[in-house]
């Protein structure tokens, strides 16, 4: 997929996604001398590991006709000073489901903890995630 980014004022860019057309924008955040009026390239991260996990285990319960019926998510991140990075990032996902054993959970579980994002990430970043079926 591709994607076409622009400069449209200090310390914010609008991206534009090419196949769909949607516009997301980033501000530096306030603590790094921006505005903070939107998520920050930082803050977009945490929320895509989040997601990724979300979305890789609704399609995984789909795929053992298992029905979703709500996910939550709560996410931290916390940065690192020197060098200025994403030191970790805390998730707290609640699921509950119609149907399933100990094992699918557990298959869940596992399966969602290695989404593409999650996977994707340096492994000096911690990823303290807890998935909790209720």
């Amino acid at each position: 997929m591709k994607y076409a980014l622009t400069y449209p004022e200090p310390l914010r860019t609008k991206a534009v996604h090419a196949g769909n057309q949607q516009t997301l924008i980033t501000d530096a955040p306030t603590d790094n001398g921006g505005l903070g009026e939107a998520y920050s390239p930082t803050d977009l991260v945490a929320v895509g590991l989040a997601s990724c996990i979300m979305t890789i285990l609704g399609l995984r319960a789909k795929s053992r006709g298992l029905n979703v019926l709500s996910m939550t998510a709560e996410t931290e991140k916390k940065m690192s000073p020197t060098p200025r990075r994403i030191g970790r990032i805390a998730i707290e996902l609640k699921v509950q489901l119609e149907g399933g054993s100990v094992q699918d959970q557990e298959w869940l579980r596992s399966e969602a903890l290695a989404c593409p994002v999650a996977m994707s990430l340096h492994p000096d970043l911690r990823q303290d995630i807890q998935v909790i079926f209720e």
